[in-house]
C-alpha cells in the first residue's frame, strides 16, 4: 500500500553509479558481485542469503538498463555464473 510522503524524514535522489564509476576497466564481474558492489560492499563480502537475495533485486536491473556500456562473458564452466565488465 502507498505511503506519504510525509512519512520520511528525508528524501534523497534515486541516483545508481555509473559502469564506470561501479566497475575496474580490466575486470570481469559477476552479478552477485556487482550486486555487492552497488551497496558499497567489497565483491567478495560474506552476505546472508536473503540478503543476496534483495540485492540481486537491484543489480539486475542496473545491469540491463546500463547493457549498453557492459560487455557479457558465458561461464566458463557449467557451475559458474556469467560476467559482466565495462564496454572497450
Amino acid at each position: 500500500m502507498p505511503v506519504p510522503k510525509s512519512e520520511f524524514g528525508t528524501l534523497p535522489p534515486c541516483d545508481f553509479y555509473t559502469p564506470e564509476e561501479l566497475l575496474e576497466e580490466d575486470q570481469m564481474y559477476t552479478v552477485y558481485e556487482i550486486a555487492r558492489l552497488l551497496q558499497g560492499l567489497e565483491p567478495d563480502a560474506e552476505i546472508e542469503a536473503e540478503t543476496e537475495d534483495i540485492l540481486l533485486d537491484w543489480a539486475i536491473p542496473w545491469i540491463m538498463v546500463n547493457a549498453d556500456d557492459l560487455v557479457v562473458a558465458e561461464p566458463r564452466t557449467d557451475d559458474e555464473p556469467g560476467y559482466y565488465g565495462l564496454a572497450a
